[in-house]
């Protein structure tokens, strides 16, 4: 089975990105998630300020509204995307995952239909 693991941020538009020591961290445990054979696809995403929200509203025309996104609480700064035995292996395994945000960071998993 595949799992979305969706790394949520406050601001992932800070200027000043993850430490040094974090990038370390997690480039070693996504070596060590590569060497099991658990990753399909592993990325970290620009601001929100380069992206778009495309709104939709019944039969009107699509509104697009340009980044950043400040009013959201909850954006998602990276992803991983895992082979996973169930939800419950992919759980533990995450729990092993260096804190992606200093002050407390959150982690989202969900099961890819398949």
């Amino acid at each position: 089975m595949r799992f979305l693991v969706m790394v949520k941020g406050d601001d992932p538009d800070a200027t000043s990105g993850p430490s040094a020591v974090l990038l370390e961290e997690m480039a070693k445990f996504n070596e060590r998630l590569l060497a099991e054979d658990r990753i399909v696809l592993v990325e970290g995403l620009t601001s929100s300020a380069d992206g778009v929200r495309i709104l939709f509203d019944g039969d009107a025309e699509p509104k697009l509204i340009d980044g950043p996104f400040a009013e959201s609480k909850e954006l998602v700064a990276g992803f991983w995307v895992l082979n996973g035995e169930s939800l419950e292996d992919v759980v533990e395994l995450m729990k092993q995952a260096p804190n992606p945000e200093e002050s407390g960071g959150v982690l989202e998993i969900r099961r890819i239909a398949e």
